[in-house]
């Protein structure tokens, strides 16, 4: 069974992420920069799990988040920034 990615957001600060056990297991953080941008932080992923689409997974629930809320991200993690270089389908969140 795939765990879902949950989205908690307090004051300007939010992220994506997947508990497995109580644990966090991954993470995508961001902070909210205005009312309408978001500057992706950091993405890590539990080193038993790296190369399994884990930290995609946070990115496609972030860029959903992003879409249903009419938000644009910028990225200063690495991750996040190779993923919208690559993939043009998900560069409309793109600030």
């Amino acid at each position: 069974m795939e765990l879902p990615v949950e989205h908690k957001e307090q004051g300007n600060r939010g992220m994506f992420f997947i508990l497995q056990d109580g644990k966090r297991i991954a993470e995508m953080t961001y902070s909210r920069t205005t009312a309408s941008r978001a500057t992706i932080d950091h993405t890590e992923v539990d080193p038993s799990l790296r190369g399994g689409g884990v930290a995609r997974r946070l990115l496609d629930a972030a860029v959903a988040w992003a879409r249903a809320n009419d938000i644009k991200f910028s990225s200063a993690c690495s991750y996040a920034s190779a993923q919208f270089i690559r993939d043009r389908s998900i560069r409309d969140v793109l600030a």
